[in-house]
């Protein structure tokens, strides 16, 4: 049994990922932004804390002394519209944990730095590999980028592993996110939905398979110091998404473009490879997206 912390745990990865670590009997902490009540209840204990606050991450991390440390927590959303918040959360909030460990008296054996396959921008043709280099289309993807550049910093002195998530979804995603957007609007049997750019295409995965290949990297010694696409291999436009949601749920809406979410800097297609992944953990078979479509609907 080892002793993890997740930052995050109370958000929608995060809760996903307590419940999967569990059952490789670990000891599961989670550093959470306030004391929402949304959290797993599997966690052993849970801080409140903003990662913001380094003298606060380094009480914590002297108190608990993580052997295992998964690093969720981040504005996740592409189209915050608060900046500063978004880089003070997703950059320094990545820097004063690792500063924090690496002052640790012993060195946790595994650190996993979520990152984004965002970092990719918008120049890609094909199938999107680790080697390729970042090039970021916004905010959201440069912030992810800088936490990666953080993790080279620290990586002589902390053993990290950073994953790179293409798009994913399920039960307990906020609307703000597309695919709980279209199954909220389906299930209120909404007439009409408004939507940006629906020719956009994505690799779309489910929360259970991503954070069940995380918990497979953690347990690979062979990871540290890696960087692994989490993705189905498959890109899927917002349009094929719509169809394949209104025939599950029997319920046809009308899309109706508002430009305001029409993005200047929106990435057109995120398609990413695992075959590195596949090649230290072994085969990652993705729930096909209408099993997970279902799946949510029926919530």
């Amino acid at each position: 049994m080892a002793r993890v912390l997740v930052t995050g745990a109370n958000g929608f990865t995060g809760r996903y990922l307590v419940d999967r670590l569990v059952q490789d009997d670990h000891e599961l902490f989670g550093l959470v932004h306030s004391d929402d009540g949304g959290a797993a209840d599997s966690l052993a204990g849970r801080v409140v804390a903003d990662l913001r606050d380094h003298s606060a991450v380094e009480r914590i991390v002297a108190d608990l002394q993580p052997e295992i440390v998964v690093h969720l927590a981040a504005i996740a959303n592409v189209a915050h519209g608060d900046v500063s918040d978004l880089y003070s959360s997703n950059v320094v909030g990545t820097r004063n944990l690792l500063h924090a460990l690496s002052r640790q008296g012993g060195s946790p054996a595994k650190v996993m730095i979520a990152s984004s396959a965002n970092v990719y921008g918008n120049r890609r043709a094909g199938v999107l590999t680790e080697d390729m280099e970042p090039a970021p289309a916004n905010d959201y993807g440069v912030s992810k980028v800088a936490g990666e550049v953080l993790a080279g910093v620290y990586a002589d002195r902390l053993p990290i592993i950073t994953v790179r998530p293409f798009n994913y979804t399920g039960r307990g995603q906020s609307e703000n996110f597309l695919i709980p957007k279209i199954i909220g609007h389906l299930r209120r049997k909404a007439e009409v939905i408004e939507l940006g750019n629906i020719d956009v295409a994505r690799d779309f995965s489910d929360v259970r398979n991503v954070v069940d290949s995380y918990a497979r990297l953690l347990s690979a010694p062979e990871a540290v110091g890696g960087v692994f696409n989490i993705c189905s291999g498959e890109a899927r436009t917002l349009a094929e998404v719509l169809d394949l949601a209104g025939r599950i749920s029997g319920h046809e809406m009308k899309v109706q473009v508002n430009p305001a979410f029409v993005r200047s800097d929106e990435v057109r297609t995120l398609s990413g490879s695992k075959a590195r992944v596949e090649s230290v953990i072994g085969p990652v078979v993705m729930t096909d997206l209408s099993q997970t479509l279902a799946w949510m609907l029926d919530a």
